[in-house]
């Protein structure tokens, strides 16, 4: 090992996980820094152990200390980390030996070349604590800095003028955590420990790795400023200031969803309000105030009892009293239904009816249909009948970002759980509503959700208009805790008086916005014209005398 020389660095390791622990050397033997292994690289065999003898550190352990003009390090911050430099002829610095320690004995060097700045190894690491940690150990104190590289070690030295305690990891941003797992007692016997790594994109996600692994609270995060990637950086560039300030604004790390809600007060004084679009009906706007963009309703009732009759008027209601781009999303039903019943409230008539649709002209019929499904505003699904999920989400989510559509409504949440899954019905229904939450919050669509109820127990059946509760949600308790709101239709289908049997009672379920629950309203059907008419309370009153 001793008469090798290095060819190669950064390799990945073939005996561990690492993938850039390994340097390869002219006699084809590669050395892992990252579990030691030594081995022939191309074949992965031998796993000798290298020399680790005395001679080995006095032969690698060479040069003299002075000052590192190239990294803008003096020789007293050198000396203090047992830095020693390597000369040509023409007193030009050719090499850096960083000391590795295992207790107060040397182990291992590493020596960086400064014309192409690749860096070999001598000696075993194992056991060997983070570079300059042999400085500070048993001292403990308020700050300890913790950065990517031994010259940035030695940078933050020089910029607090050897104030604060300073190591650096030993091998790479990939290595962080494992360098800091093998020391954290030592870490951990600092108030706060601050990490100063590379400013870049491993940089950046090595410090959260490690940052995750110490008690909560203790670690701190540097972030340097745009143009600078290292701390030695803005020691050569005499950025003294900038990095102090930089340095005392870190941020105490909190894993992601966790913030300081002081630091919201701005955002909470500022923030945008939500915009409410009227319902269709009064009654459920006493109990909601409206409907909102970035919330999923769930509609809810069973087989039969007007789902599809109070998706229609919703549908045609944000059309017509809105700006904004609906897409629908009916996977039992194909386009010329959903057509049929946005249109056919238009003309207050049912037009999907052939006796009805006769009645009108050609020129009548395109009226209303141009005012009901306006060009570049309605967007559907059109596909009947169960297809791949992930192929109905890419579908979904283009008609929300790719057609721009502010509304979407989704008939039915059932008919995605028999695409996805035959078997646990449950954790299908749970697996769905979480991916359409986390739809409605990357997007801040507002979407409108038809979900079935399970079959009731005893004699009286949703048939016959038994009041809904949560616990009546066919599946999953994950549909009422992941929607904004849950809206309920309740209907005798079995009344033997005709009046009762065409209406159907509104219920608020659950809602998050106001907190207001309990029945809304109720809705009678018009079998003349198929639209839903809400009953003021003293005709709700006069009919329910009237059963």
């Amino acid at each position: 090992m001793e008469n090798s020389k290095f060819v190669k660095h950064k390799l990945p390791c073939k005996k561990c996980d690492s993938s850039d622990a390994v340097s390869l050397n002219s006699n084809g033997y590669a050395k892992c820094f990252s579990c030691n292994a030594y081995y022939d690289y191309e074949t992965g065999e031998a796993n000798i152990t290298p020399i680790k003898s005395e001679t080995t550190f006095l032969t690698s352990y060479t040069g003299s200390y002075s000052s590192l003009e190239d990294r803008g390090i003096s020789e007293n911050t050198a000396r203090k980390f047992g830095v020693r430099t390597v000369r040509d002829n023409n007193n030009k610095i050719k090499q850096h030996i960083y000391p590795y320690f295992n207790g107060s004995e040397i182990v291992g060097t590493k020596t960086r070349y400064v014309d192409n700045k690749n860096f070999t190894c001598n000696g075993s690491f194992q056991g060997t604590g983070l570079f300059g940690e042999q400085l500070y150990r048993n001292t403990g104190g308020k700050y300890l800095t913790i950065t990517e590289g031994e010259c940035d070690a030695m940078a933050v030295n020089e910029l607090f003028q050897d104030k604060w305690a300073v190591v650096s990891i030993k091998r790479g941003a990939s290595s962080a955590v494992k360098d800091i797992r093998e020391s954290i007692e030592f870490v951990e016997s600092f108030d706060n420990v601050v990490l100063c790594f590379d400013n870049d994109k491993a940089g950046r996600e090595a410090a959260r790795q490690v940052a995750r692994i110490l008690k909560p609270g203790k670690a701190k995060i540097v972030n340097l400023p745009n143009g600078y990637k290292d701390a030695n950086e803005m020691l050569v560039k005499k950025k003294f200031k900038e990095f102090t300030n930089a340095w005392w604004e870190a941020k105490t790390y909190t894993p992601s969803g966790i913030i300081e809600l002081h630091d919201k007060k701005n955002d909470w004084l500022h923030r945008e309000v939500k915009e409410s679009i009227a319902y269709p009906w009064e009654g459920l706007n006493k109990k909601l105030y409206g409907m909102r963009k970035g919330e999923l309703v769930t509609l809810t009732g069973g087989t039969g009892l007007g789902k599809s009759s109070v998706t229609r008027e919703l549908e045609h209601h944000l059309i017509k009293n809105t700006k904004d781009n609906v897409g629908i999303v009916a996977l039992e039903e194909n386009w010329v239904r959903t057509a049929d019943g946005i249109v056919s409230i238009e003309a207050n008539d049912r037009l999907y009816l052939t006796e009805k649709r006769n009645n009108y002209s050609d020129e009548e019929l395109n009226a209303f249909f141009d005012k009901a499904i306006q060009k570049g505003r309605v967007f559907i699904h059109a596909h009947l009948g169960a297809t791949d999920i992930d192929e109905i989400f890419s579908k979904l989510r283009y008609i929300i970002v790719g057609c721009e559509c502010d509304w979407v409504v989704v008939d039915h949440l059932h008919m995605l759980v028999n695409v996805l899954t035959e078997g646990d019905e449950r954790r299908g229904i749970d697996m769905l509503m979480n991916r359409l939450r986390s739809l409605v919050e990357e997007t801040g669509v507002g979407m409108i959700l038809v979900s079935h109820l399970r079959r009731a127990s005893g004699d009286r059946g949703h048939e016959k208009g038994i009041e809904v509760s949560l616990s009546h949600l066919k599946g999953s308790q994950g549909i009422a805790q992941l929607s904004d709101c849950v809206i309920a239709l309740e209907r005798n289908q079995q009344a033997e008086n005709p009046e009762e049997a065409n209406i159907t009672k509104v219920r608020v379920l659950k809602s998050r916005y106001t907190g207001d629950t309990g029945m809304a309203c109720s809705l009678k059907y018009d079998v003349d014209t198929g639209r839903l008419h809400e009953l003021t309370e003293e005709e709700t009153f006069d009919n329910e005398i009237d059963f």
